[in-house]
């Protein structure tokens, strides 16, 4: 971690949704899933909270040798969104506790707040990481 990491930051991130990433699309062999509306899906939206940090963060850190992971979502979704509307995340660095990440995030999508909360990360070591992953691994 580097020293420009710090409490403060904040970032804005922008993601227009395609077709693929609604609600179908998310688990392909949920039979209910498919008969559900095509906006976006709870689970892509988490996907886009941790790409957006992602990013904010990573200029402040030994990228690749560290990254982060997420390890607490705390997140509405108020609205929905249809394909072709484009999502802009804008978050903040509130916390740094030793290597947690804490952040606050609100997103539209240009007609409707969609989502607001809070979202934790923690860096990692990747290597020390995915060792003990393939560990794990049957």
């Amino acid at each position: 971690m580097k020293n420009t990491l710090q409490p403060g930051l904040t970032f804005e991130f922008k993601y227009t949704v395609p077709e693929n990433k609604t609600v179908p699309y998310l688990i392909p062999e949920s039979p209910e899933f498919q008969k559900m509306p095509k906006v976006l899906a709870t689970g892509f939206m988490v996907g886009l909270f941790e790409w957006a940090c992602i990013q904010a963060i990573n200029p402040h850190i030994e990228w690749p040798r560290e990254q982060t992971v997420g390890t607490h979502v705390n997140l509405s979704h108020i609205a929905a969104t249809p394909p072709g509307l484009t999502i802009t995340i804008k978050g903040k660095l509130e916390a740094i506790e030793g290597r947690k990440l804490t952040f606050s995030l609100v997103a539209d999508d240009g007609i409707d707040k969609i989502s607001e909360g809070t979202h934790e990360r923690f860096i990692i070591d990747a290597a020390k990481f995915n060792s003990r992953v393939a560990a794990k691994a049957p």
